[in-house]
């Protein structure tokens, strides 16, 4: 699923990440040996580096968020993933505060080095988390094959019969757009008998059919291969049990309209 915080095309939030996962590491082992030799410069370089860990974790974290309500399918596993990635990481930085705040004078206790340590691990669960994100559940990555075309993404508001989503010329056949309807996210794909408009849910895991392969009037879900004819929603392949919802499109004029979402 194509991330909304990207630099020309490249996702933003992983090329922050490895900063403070290295500054609070550094600073972890830092205070360890300033404890184990009672070292007030080693102790300082573990303060200094704690601190650049807190602020570049909390940098990260702007483009983390933009991802978690822009780019990560609602009501879907990645999403209840994303929300203990999240949690996760707060957490490690609340610990790694509280282990700055426990220093006194700038010495180092064993206190200081419990909360950090418990913060890294939490760290290392979230990076987990987060890797499964991108590796399995693929936010931030955009893996269609090369007829896929460019992604496209639109938001129009709903009206009372049609909303113009496309022009009849946006799709080759085979190929998909996400459009956002008032909240609601519908997938458009062009196939051989022309437009066709589905719900962007698969109903196993919640995965982003749009970012899928649209073939011969079956879309598969790039989660776990589940497959549904976009003509009437039924399933053709599992692990889905559930169809999907189909809505009608109306080709005119030049246009695309999908009506009554």
């Amino acid at each position: 699923m194509r991330t909304k915080a990207s630099y020309d095309g490249h996702p933003i939030h992983p090329m922050l990440i490895p900063f403070p996962f290295a500054f609070l590491t550094g600073a972890f082992f830092f205070d360890v040996a300033a404890w184990y030799v009672n070292d007030i410069d080693l102790a300082r370089t573990g303060s200094h580096l704690t601190l650049a860990g807190i602020g570049t974790g909390l940098l990260a974290a702007i483009p983390g968020v933009i991802d978690f309500f822009g780019s990560v399918p609602p009501q879907s596993s990645a999403k209840t993933r994303a929300t203990k990635h999240a949690i996760t990481n707060i957490g490690a930085l609340v610990l790694f505060a509280l282990s700055w705040l426990t220093r006194g004078q700038g010495a180092v206790s064993i206190a200081t080095l419990g909360l950090q340590l418990v913060g890294l691990v939490l760290l290392g669960l979230a990076g987990w988390m987060g890797g499964t994100l991108v590796y399995r559940n693929q936010i931030g990555v955009d893996h269609r094959h090369a007829s896929a075309g460019k992604w496209q993404e639109t938001s129009v508001p709903r009206v009372k019969d049609a909303v113009v989503v496309a022009e009849a010329d946006d799709l080759e056949r085979d190929q998909m757009k996400l459009v956002h309807v008032d909240g609601m996210r519908i997938a458009l794909g062009r196939t051989e008998e022309g437009y066709r408009a589905f719900d962007d849910r698969c109903t196993h895991k919640g995965g982003p059919l749009s970012d899928g392969v649209l073939i011969c009037g079956t879309v598969q879900c790039p989660w776990h291969g589940s497959q549904f004819d976009v003509n009437t929603g039924d399933v053709k392949c599992g692990p889905a049990k559930k169809k999907i919802a189909t809505h009608a499109v109306q080709e005119s004029n030049g246009q695309v309209r999908l009506l009554q979402p």
